[in-house]
């Protein structure tokens, strides 16, 4: 059993229970004689139902997120419940635990298992792949020939020492990648048993959590691109999902559109849904309320929820942003879903309990399954947060602050000087939220309907990665390198 830290409340919680089994220990072993062998065949059995509450009580103790286990954290959120340094200097080390380089360029994010961190990355011998950040509009791919090399890392998460570094394939990509884009932007999954990573337009993959493959799936040709500019591919974003023993993909590119669920012990293929949409960059999640389990994607033409265990659609929603990138995040028995780009830049309230075509007359109208709807306020790149009653959207450095529930806008304003895009998704730690700018800078504010600017850090170096979060300790990914950030003991 690891070591964990429970928490002020699981600490709480530990004492209580301890007192709770000195007592069981002394009904079930009263009038016994101390050392008889019935007493101590009852002893040892308490101790094994102990040991087992007390790892219950671990992985379940508010305030101790020890796992970080896919895109946006255990719930596809991004919210960590520990606190983490709102202040930190990489030059003069202050709150930084460690700095590791890391190979190539990748925006797949960092993820957390226990003592290990996990990253994926693409590397291209002999130079260090372009990359054009900033506000821009252009559709430009970068055109590679090279051989690249797709390697898996494992980190850890104390040290920041590099356990191994594995070379998972080595070939040339299939397909461009967007002037912003990497040949690895999506964010691996482990449930602890296995871990599964989408490398590039390479396809699925699963590894064991000491980096050997178990069994890799060619998806085909995975060339996401502008849908009016089909000679276009700007590289795969979508990020795999692990729930319940499978693996979940969506794969909307140009070539073909589909939704399906793998077995992810060999990779079997359990079921597939054809979709009818434009490419999409979003990552779904698994949302279990009125008595279904669904997954649930954005999209463009077939926003929707699918029937977890059989593919069938639940409901359906149409139009919004035409290049979907946002994920949903779940809000209570809402999910909020957002997307940006051309006529219409919404973000929306839809009830978990929807079911048919609930698509509405106009964009920014309401209907039973839709509670609330802003036709212009919506995300394009980076996925909202939602703590308590509130959420969060930003759009290239405009954050707006809604009531969760009503829709009222509570705040609209700007971080830094309007100078810099913004690709990483906030996250949040013990009520603070931390949004990421593409040249490093991190701004602080507080999970307030209130705003204000807490503090603002650099990283030293370029971040288009969403950060992970493990007991009260940020990691973020730059271009360069892995960077732990977190009180030192």
């Amino acid at each position: 059993m690891g070591k964990f830290d429970f928490g002020v409340e699981g600490r709480r919680k530990l004492r209580c229970h301890t007192l709770v089994r000195r007592r069981v220990d002394a009904m079930l072993c009263g009038g016994e004689v101390r050392n008889s062998p019935e007493r101590r065949r009852r002893s040892q059995g308490m101790r094994w139902f102990w040991a087992l509450m007390v790892w219950m009580l671990a992985s379940t103790a508010p305030g101790s997120t020890v796992n970080w286990p896919q895109f946006r954290g255990p719930h596809a959120d991004g919210v960590s419940e520990d606190a983490a340094p709102t202040v930190w200097d990489v030059e003069s080390g202050q709150n930084i635990k460690w700095q590791t380089p890391i190979p190539g360029l990748g925006h797949a994010c960092p993820i957390v298992w226990e003592d290990r961190i996990y990253i994926a990355t693409a590397v291209k011998p002999g130079s260090k792949p372009d990359l054009k950040i900033g506000l821009y509009g252009d559709i430009d791919s970068y055109k590679e020939k090279e051989a690249h090399q797709w390697r898996l890392l494992c980190v850890e998460k104390a040290t920041g020492n590099v356990l191994w570094n594995k070379l998972v394939l080595e070939t040339v990509p299939r397909t461009e990648r967007h002037t912003k884009a990497t040949h690895c932007n999506s964010t691996p999954a482990t449930d602890g048993k296995r871990l599964v990573a989408i490398l590039g337009s390479e396809g699925l993959f699963c590894f064991d959590l000491d980096g050997r493959e178990v069994w890799r799936k060619d998806l085909g040709r995975m060339d996401p691109g502008f849908y009016v500019v089909t000679n276009t591919s700007w590289g795969f974003g979508s990020s795999p999902v692990l729930h319940d023993g499978k693996v979940i993909v969506q794969c909307d590119v140009l070539s073909e559109q589909f939704l399906a669920v793998f077995d992810a012990n060999d990779g079997r293929e359990l079921w597939r849904t054809r979709r009818q949409e434009v490419p999409t960059w979003s990552t779904p999640i698994v949302a279990t309320a009125a008595g279904r389990t669904q997954v649930i994607v954005n999209g463009w033409k077939q926003i929707g929820g699918y029937d977890f265990a059989t593919g069938r659609s639940l409901w359906q929603l149409h139009e919004g942003g035409d290049v979907p990138v946002a994920s949903p995040v779940l809000a209570g028995d809402f999910v909020i879903l957002t997307s940006a780009h051309g006529k219409a830049r919404p973000m929306r309230a839809v009830r978990l309990d929807a079911t048919g075509d609930i698509t509405p007359a106009e964009i920014g109208a309401t209907n039973q399954a839709i509670a609330w709807s802003h036709a212009r306020q919506g995300d394009y790149l980076q996925t909202p947060i939602v703590i308590g009653d509130l959420l969060w959207g930003a759009l290239d450095g405009i954050v707006t602050c809604f009531d969760v529930r009503t829709g009222k806008i509570h705040y609209s304003e700007r971080i830094g000087e309007g100078t810099q895009g913004f690709t990483a998704s906030p996250v949040a730690a013990g009520g603070k939220i931390y949004l990421t700018g593409e040249r490093g800078e991190v701004f602080v504010l507080p999970a307030s309907e209130e705003f204000s600017v807490l503090a603002t850090n650099k990283l030293g170096g370029i971040c288009l990665s969403t950060p992970a979060i493990s007991q009260g300790t940020l990691f973020f990914r730059t271009t360069e390198k892995l960077v732990a950030i977190g009180a030192k003991p």
